[in-house]
């Protein structure tokens, strides 16, 4: 049982940048911030099965690809790497490159990595803010140079580079290839609505993603039944006991989070372990921790929620008009 203001861990990168604002409030020391972890603060006896993070590209990042479950099992790992990325910006003609361009053997894409014309055999698209990509386990990928992107995860490290524009680190041609889907990725699931506070980005095996806006000076609980995150992308909230604003992370799991919301309200992303959406994630409270099954009530969307919560974990999540 926890509810815990997310410390931030600052990763050091060639393609990162030096301006982190207004996600981030840490001195610029001159070198090149590319990712910012949030991380439970102390030593938690169990370590979290979700990472969320933040990236900040000033260039392409490696062409890689991350093992599933299975791959990654049958190396000694603990488990695979499927993530999600929310892009909170991005400069003109950003991109990201996803799966490639068609089917090609394991020594055609060999060769491709041996005379860099992977780069163009990527499927390279322009992204825009507030765009979610779904890239499971096994999608070949980048990012490209302007983006700050959201990304929640399966928490692993295994990423094996097939292509690094020439920074001289070390690839993993082998592995990658080993891992990866030689074809077109999957098709992307559209963000659809389940309430008027709640839209759902991605469900999967591993977790749910979801967009939360909430209107000003309400008081509502959130409920964590599993491990569950949140990252506040505008406004304002007392989330437990912590002050959050733009860019601030609360852990919670296995409690009910009350939360404040501001003056402009809150929006925010939440990603909690689930392999479909929670119908009952949000409450609203008519005062704060209300016990009495009276005192509260389920935040109810069109009558068709329970049918597209149910839709979605069979892969046929529609928007709710």
């Amino acid at each position: 049982m926890a509810i815990e203001l997310a410390c931030t861990k600052s990763l050091r990168r060639p393609w990162g940048v030096l301006d982190l604002s207004p996600w981030n409030r840490a001195t610029n020391d001159g070198l090149s911030t590319g990712e910012v972890w949030y991380e439970r603060p102390g030593k938690p006896a169990t370590a979290p099965s979700l990472l969320l993070k933040l990236l900040f590209t000033s260039q392409p990042l490696s062409i890689q690809v991350h093992p599933d479950d299975v791959h990654a099992k049958s190396m000694g790992l603990a488990n695979g790497k499927t993530e999600v990325w929310y892009v909170l910006s991005a400069a003109p003609g950003a991109k990201v490159a996803l799966g490639l361009k068609q089917r090609v053997t394991p020594q055609q894409l060999r060769a491709a990595v041996d005379d860099g014309s992977i780069a163009d055999l990527v499927v390279w698209r322009a992204v825009s803010a507030n765009e979610v990509i779904s890239v499971p386990a096994g999608t070949i990928h980048a990012i490209g140079a302007g983006l700050v992107i959201a990304e929640v995860q399966q928490r692993s490290d295994a990423t094996f580079r097939l292509f690094d524009y020439g920074r001289g680190r070390e690839l993993h041609v082998e592995r990658a290839i080993a891992v990866a889907n030689t074809g077109r990725a999957d098709v992307q699931v559209r963000p659809s609505r389940l309430t008027d506070e709640r839209t759902l980005l991605v469900s999967n095996p591993h977790f749910v993603f979801e967009r939360v806006a909430l209107e000003p000076a309400k008081i509502l609980s959130l409920e964590a039944e599993r491990e569950t995150w949140l990252l506040a992308l505008d406004g304002d909230a007392v989330v437990g006991s912590f002050d959050i604003g733009k860019g601030d992370a609360i852990f919670a799991h296995s409690e009910r989070v009350d939360i404040h919301t501001g003056k402009i309200g809150l929006t925010c992303l939440v990603a909690y372990a689930s392999h479909s959406p929670l119908p009952n994630l949000l409450r609203r409270l008519t005062q704060p921790a209300a016990k009495d099954a009276g005192q509260q009530k389920d935040i109810q969307g069109p009558p068709s929620l329970t049918r597209a919560i149910a839709d979605s974990a069979n892969g046929r999540m529609e928007a709710i008009q």
